[in-house]
């Protein structure tokens, strides 16, 4: 359990890595204890300039673990995976950081983890990479921004699309549309992401680091946010069962064999 999140600092670059493959590096509840703590150690050490989140293959991130959102939902409110505010008092997955994020995306990122790629400042994709909301399969809200980044990114109309059908976007299709900033091949994507962390470091940090909080500012929706947070709270109250979930789990599973 300890090494479910992974850490290491090279190069001024802090690589966090989302650690428990077997499980598609899904969201659990000690993923969700480990993860705002270790950004937390890179954004206070003055060793780190920029922080890169990546997961070890196959997968990016599968979200939210489903098996423990259908027996104890013990994830679903831990950071506010549910739409409540963090203990920094902010919404989504990550706490108050001032470094910039890099998301180095090698596989799938579904769900909770498609919001953990969006939370970052931008992507890089390999080849393999995949995206999907698929919330409404699961018979859960979004709580970490989605229908406010989403859109920001591609539209809302693809962001529509993406979230009514729960179809995937692959890499190509990302690029294309302005999801992702590179695609490159697999083996190339942690070369290629470090590499750019280099040309930040290469510039003023504290410049890099007040152009960063003026981009948030700018295009933070405070009031998407709190209408996204609203109606995943008013969801999970009324309308969340994890038996149901657990349901929809296998169903899904049970979809995928037949595929």
């Amino acid at each position: 359990m300890s090494d479910v999140v992974l850490y290491e600092v090279s190069e001024r670059i802090a690589t966090i890595t989302l650690n428990r493959p077997e499980a598609r590096n899904a969201l659990s509840s000690e993923v969700l204890r480990q993860l705002p703590e270790r950004m937390r150690e890179a954004d206070a050490d003055a060793d780190v300039d920029v922080v890169v989140l990546t997961g070890t293959d196959p997968a990016f991130c599968a979200g939210l673990d489903l098996k423990e959102l259908g027996s104890t939902a013990g994830n679903l409110g831990a950071t506010g995976a549910d739409g409540r505010p963090n203990r920094d008092g902010l919404r989504g997955p990550f706490p108050a950081l001032s470094k910039p994020i890099i998301g180095a995306v090698n596989g799938v990122a579904i769900t909770g983890g498609f919001e953990l790629a969006l939370n970052c400042d931008f992507l890089v994709a390999s080849e393999r990479a995949k995206f999907g909301d698929t919330h409404s399969r699961v018979g859960v809200m979004p709580g970490w921004g989605l229908t406010v980044l989403l859109p920001q990114a591609i539209g809302v109309r693809r962001a529509r699309e993406m979230s009514y059908t729960g179809n995937f976007m692959l890499a190509d299709e990302a690029l294309q549309v302005g999801l992702v900033n590179h695609v490159v091949g697999h083996d190339e994507l942690m070369p290629f992401t470090r590499q750019l962390a280099r040309d930040i470091i290469g510039n003023d940090q504290p410049g890099v680091r007040q152009i960063r909080a003026t981009y948030g500012e700018i295009t933070r929706d405070r009031s998407g946010w709190e209408i996204e947070a609203t109606n995943a709270s008013r969801w999970q109250r009324e309308m969340f069962s994890a038996e149901q979930v657990e349901a929809r789990r296998i169903a899904i599973q049970a979809r995928g064999r037949q595929q």
